[in-house]
């Protein structure tokens, strides 16, 4: 669909508003991009820094007869771990007894941090995480665990089986990425054991800081894998991401929902609660991330857990009946959820993936009431009435590449360009209305606070889908209006648009940088008295330590100039405040 440039001025506008940090365009350049040069002489002060920036920890999994799942091995041994997440990553790390996991099984979870913790490369972290899309950015309340499991008959052990998870712990959501480099180490890992693990670790430590936009070298054991991370200014859908959560095999994972995959797509744009339920951890978490990833370029702001056990510490806090089910998604493999989560309003029950070649059946969507146990057959479980008529189109596209054994990539590049224009259409008309929030660019002025956002109001935004909906992107009729009143209660919209107040609020002060910037304000200082002048030397220090601290988008040079105006005007002064001034710190 045509994509909508933000902040552009109508034909005849004398002054333009100014376009927004984040969006392709010439904004996009404003912000002064991270150096990876001095990251990297930075994250080479101390040992481990440079695997900080990429991994907490790794972590054994076993099975002790006595004790039951335990953490065998953490390391660097230096990594803090609270009880409460050990004891999460312990039964995470191993899928429910009744999935009959034999052999090497991989799949991923998510678990909360304990709160309280300190966060280490937080400033250099936090830099690049600026130029990441807004899907792509870690939330600093979670941990992602990255499993390896393997489980194989062995005699020689009393239980008859080896059990063992190698696992990944990190705050990054670069899925594909991390389960490649299991596949690269863990089988070695079972036969070779601790000295190992730490050689790896130690490959870890030297590659470089995870730089968006930036083609890195990751070597692991005598392997050099090659990665570029995404940034917000890739046009969405052209950039090969071949490390980030949403590189799931979309068209595998919808299999047994086929025709109900616009419904979904609904579901999660809304922020509904929803149950997955799956044979084994692979399939369960495989499903939750690409439902996660079906709204995408827009980022799902609830929480999410691609596979969740009875043993995890929100088991309670997310099965209570005394409430509403909260707005997350969960996987599950356990029959025992089919009992405690029948009350949950939608509830996605997935069979074996389907073999390429196997056309799925026509299923319906049924009422909850026949969900008896997890045995219950594939389909969603819901009484949801979507908003918008059923795209035909898009069923009919996938089911007659199943009937000429189109290559499951191709399958999934189909769904999702799919999903990423319906989700676009969806958001443009937003975005141009959130645009128009913004001041003009004749608002700002050096000798004044940044001006304020116009605030977002439902009426006047319904009001401009008449004339500028979704109808200029998509073919698909429906209630498009209810879609977005709805839409505008979710947490997915509280997400968006405090990331966009955020961005542009951000703006507006580098804007009133930039004006600061253009005046002479030596000439200013010499017709006003000695206390104004000092006032307004803290003033500028203080922009300048709130640019650095908020990475607002302002280009480099502009900062330059504005200490160099700050120099000029205390050379100005009297010696006793020069000596003063060039002490002061600021707030």
């Amino acid at each position: 669909p045509a994509r909508c440039l933000l902040g552009g001025a109508g034909p005849g506008r004398r002054h333009r508003r100014p376009s927004l940090p984040g969006r392709r365009g010439a904004a996009a350049e404003d912000a002064a991009p991270a150096e990876p040069e001095s990251l990297d002489q930075c994250l080479s002060l101390l040992p481990w820094d440079r695997f900080s920036a990429w991994l907490h920890c790794v972590c054994v999994v076993g099975f002790d007869l006595e004790l039951g799942q335990a953490v065998e091995v953490i390391y660097p041994p230096h990594s803090k771990l609270t009880d409460k997440e050990k004891t999460n990553i312990c039964y995470l790390s191993f899928p429910d007894s009744n999935s009959g996991c034999l052999g090497d099984t991989q799949f991923c979870f998510r678990f909360r941090r304990s709160p309280g913790r300190k966060v280490s490369l937080c400033c250099f972290l936090d830099q690049l995480d600026r130029d990441l899309p807004v899907y792509l950015k870690k939330d600093s309340a979670y941990y992602y665990g990255y499993v390896y499991f393997r489980q194989v008959r062995d005699k020689s052990l009393k239980r008859g089986y080896f059990q063992k998870s190698l696992v990944l712990i990190s705050k990054l959501p670069y899925v594909h990425l991390f389960r490649t480099v299991l596949k690269q180490i863990a089988p070695e890992y079972f036969e070779k054991s601790e000295a190992f693990l730490e050689a790896v670790c130690s490959d870890v430590d030297r590659w470089p800081p995870p730089v968006p936009g930036k083609v890195l070298q990751l070597p692991i054991m005598g392997v050099i894998m090659k990665l570029r991370i995404p940034t917000y200014r890739d046009k969405p859908g052209t950039t090969p991401i071949v490390q980030n959560m949403h590189q799931t095999k979309l068209e595998m994972c919808f299999c047994p929902v086929f025709f109900h995959i616009q419904m979904l797509w609904e579901l999660v744009l809304l922020g509904e609660p929803l149950v997955v339920m799956a044979p084994s951890p692979a399939e369960s978490s495989e499903t939750v991330l690409a439902l996660v990833s079906c709204i995408s370029p827009l980022k799902y702001c609830s929480d999410f857990r691609p596979y969740f056990t009875i043993h995890d510490s929100e088991f309670k806090e997310y099965t209570t009946r005394t409430q509403a089910p909260p707005s997350v998604i969960l996987g599950v493999t356990n029959p025992f959820f089919a009992k405690t989560l029948q009350h949950w309003p939608h509830i996605i029950r997935i069979g074996d993936i389907k073999l390429p070649g196997e056309v799925p059946k026509q299923v319906k969507v049924k009422k909850l009431k026949n969900l008896k146990t997890l045995d219950s057959k594939p389909g969603v479980y819901t009484s949801y009435k979507p908003y918008l008529n059923k795209d035909e189109e898009i069923v009919k596209q996938l089911q007659k590449g199943v009937q000429q054994k189109r290559p499951t990539e191709a399958q999934s590049v189909i769904l999702r360009r799919y999903f990423l224009e319906l989700t676009e259409s969806f958001i443009i008309p937003l975005e141009r209305y959130v645009a128009s929030l913004m001041p003009l660019q004749k608002c700002i002025s050096p000798w004044k606070s940044p001006p304020q956002l116009r605030q977002f109001s439902q009426d006047d935004f319904m009001k401009t889908l008449e004339k500028a909906g979704p109808q200029l992107t998509s073919g698909l009729k429906g209630d498009w209006i209810g879609l977005y009143r709805h839409f505008l209660k979710s947490p997915n919209f509280d997400g968006w648009f405090r990331s966009r107040q955020k961005e542009m609020t951000q703006k507006l002060e580098a804007l009133h940088l930039e004006a600061l910037c253009n005046e002479n304000l030596v000439f200013w200082s010499q017709k006003h008295t000695e206390v104004e002048t000092v006032d307004l030397v803290l003033k500028l220090k203080n922009k300048l330590l709130q640019a650095d601290r908020e990475h607002l988008p302002v280009k480099t040079d502009t900062l330059k100039k504005l200490q160099t105006h700050i120099n000029d005007i205390i050379l100005a002064l009297p010696d006793d405040l020069q000596d003063i001034l060039l002490k002061t710190g600021t707030t």
